[in-house]
């Protein structure tokens, strides 16, 4: 019997269910107004593993690592073992949404970063400041190539100083430069 109401059993699930789907439910969104719903994934490109030489050269320059498929990901691995790969997975986001050329699909896509990354509680809210993302958030009434430039540079500058010193230090990185 529900202790609630002391009718069947089926009637606290019934309960249960109503409380978990709205729970469930998208928070409501003042971008949702502005900017359409997401495209599928693409498929990340396959990595040649780079000479020690080439690897050494990552110690000085994050923008040579993340330009390599495999320091991208060897990074993006090392990251991910420090529970702190949204900041990687931003850049990556911003970078192909750059190259888009459709103004429907870069809607879509600002739509999904933004939701995935800058919203606050976002599920991979990336650490910006509120005048960054207050910026962010007014360049995407009208999505454009450099919408998310500022966030970008400051994820980039953050993963520079913070993350870059320690993958170097990493087991990750020594298995590179053997």
């Amino acid at each position: 019997l529900c202790p609630t109401c002391l009718l069947l059993p089926s009637c606290r699930a019934k309960e249960i269910k109503t409380k978990l789907g709205t729970l469930l439910q998208k928070p409501d969104s003042t971008i949702d107004f502005i900017i359409p719903y997401p495209e599928k994934p693409e498929k990340p490109p396959k990595a040649q593993k780079p000479s020690p030489e080439e690897a050494l050269q990552w110690r000085d320059s994050l923008e040579k690592l993340l330009q390599n498929p495999y320091g991208l990901a060897s990074f993006r691995s090392f990251l991910r073992s420090e529970f702190s790969e949204e900041n990687a997975e931003f850049w990556v986001a911003c970078e192909d949404y750059k190259k888009t050329k459709s103004p429907v699909k870069m809607a879509e896509k600002a739509k999904k970063i933004y939701e995935e990354f800058i919203q606050t509680e976002a599920p991979k809210e990336v650490n910006i400041d509120h005048f960054t993302k207050a910026v962010t958030m007014k360049n995407l009434v009208e999505p454009s190539p450099t919408s998310f430039d500022m966030a970008q540079k400051r994820i980039f500058a953050l993963m520079e100083k913070d993350s870059l010193p320690r993958f170097v230090r990493s087991d990750f990185y020594h298995e590179l430069i053997k």
